[in-house]
């Protein structure tokens, strides 16, 4: 089997490539990656060492695309992660669109050439912003959590026609994916679509993996993306931490999941690419690894010490007060779920910190 990875360099890319070496022996793993990523560069020598062929090239670029040899599935890591992207006055609209958007395009007219099936990591971030703005939540052991058993006269927007899309396991993929989603949420919506369209109008397998937040040893964390490493290592570092939004509290939910756990799904995806299945679903850590900026502050003073978060009450575009992935229709269509706990991803991050101490000055 011979795989193309786009985005090879990025935190997830690179965990995935390494982790195919392992579950497919014999496998062939080309990459490319056009390094735009700060951090992105230390990981290209290594998976060269590893004997993947890694390509300096941009999916943004056709003649990039047009150099790479014929595989058998191509595996779209490449993105602008962030939901803050085309707003943050950091990259246009355009910039976004063109990686996210375009990049796919031209992706998928190789596999339409190649006759190569599709493999797409997008996002939780493709579901719908008022409803889970909306969402009646409490606080509970520092944290939100949502409320459901709600006065018959309470109407919350975009809970009364679709109550069974969301519970206390979270989000399932019948939930709302009406704009606005945010630029970044819409790119990905878009490359879902055009992904589904091009793989039944020219006969090669998709599949779209919609995930959580990604964590683990290496990522390259900021504030809007990749928070989980941003907080952990700003942390160890003595950095200056805020809670923003939802009254300072810090008591905003995600979950998330190590890259090396979404391995086995998509090696089970490419041996079977018939299964009758639905072709979206949420691929997350669910609840049993969510938690809370504060929950997550009380986990790096015990294994840290003590350090100051400031309060900025003033919300940001896009945030919602909790954000959590149910992953039951992937368990039941490929039987997945997720190995690695959340406090060992959490003690991977830590020792990460310290080991590498200058890490957010290298990938800011």
């Amino acid at each position: 089997m011979h795989i193309l990875i786009t985005g090879i360099c990025g935190f997830a890319g690179s965990i995935i490539a390494r982790g195919l070496l392992e579950y497919l022996p014999g496998v062939r793993i080309t990459g490319i990656d056009s390094l735009i990523r700060k951090g992105s560069e230390t990981n290209l020598e290594p998976l060269r060492a590893l004997g993947i062929d890694v390509r300096i090239g941009d999916i943004r670029n056709e003649t990039d695309l047009a150099e790479l040899p014929s595989v058998d599935w191509v595996l779209d890591c490449a993105a602008n992660p962030s939901v803050l992207a085309g707003v943050d006055g950091k990259t246009s609209a355009k910039d976004l669109l063109d990686h996210n958007l375009i990049g796919t395009i031209h992706l998928l007219e190789y596999c339409r050439r190649h006759k190569a099936g599709f493999l797409l990591l997008s996002t939780s971030r493709v579901y719908s912003i008022p409803p889970l703005a909306e969402l009646p939540v409490e606080v509970h052991n520092n944290a939100f959590r949502p409320v459901f058993a709600l006065p018959s006269s309470t109407q919350v927007s975009g809970f009364k026609s679709q109550p069974s899309s969301v519970s206390l396991l979270g989000l399932t993929e019948s939930f709302s994916t009406s704009p606005p989603i945010s630029l970044y949420g819409s790119s990905k919506k878009c490359s879902e679509l055009l992904a589904l369209e091009y793989g039944m109008t020219f006969d090669f397998p998709v599949r779209i993996n919609r995930c959580g937040v990604l964590a683990g040893a290496g990522q390259f964390g900021k504030a809007d993306q990749g928070i989980f490493s941003f907080w952990i290592h700003s942390w160890a570092r003595r950095h200056s931490l805020k809670y923003i939004g939802f009254g300072g509290s810090g008591h905003q939910v995600r979950d998330c999941l190590h890259p090396a756990d979404i391995v086995p799904l998509l090696v089970d995806q490419m041996n079977d690419p018939d299964r009758k299945v639905d072709p979206i679903l949420n691929v997350s850590g669910g609840v049993e690894s969510s938690m809370s900026l504060a929950q997550l502050s009380a986990w790096c003073t015990e294994r840290f010490g003590a350090h100051q978060v400031a309060a900025d009450k003033n919300p940001r575009p896009f945030d919602i007060p909790w954000m959590v992935l149910d992953s039951s229709a992937v368990g039941v269509a490929w039987n997945w779920k997720p190995r690695i706990p959340r406090d060992l991803i959490l003690e991977e991050i830590a020792v990460h910190a310290e080991q590498n101490p200058r890490w957010l000055e290298l990938v800011s």
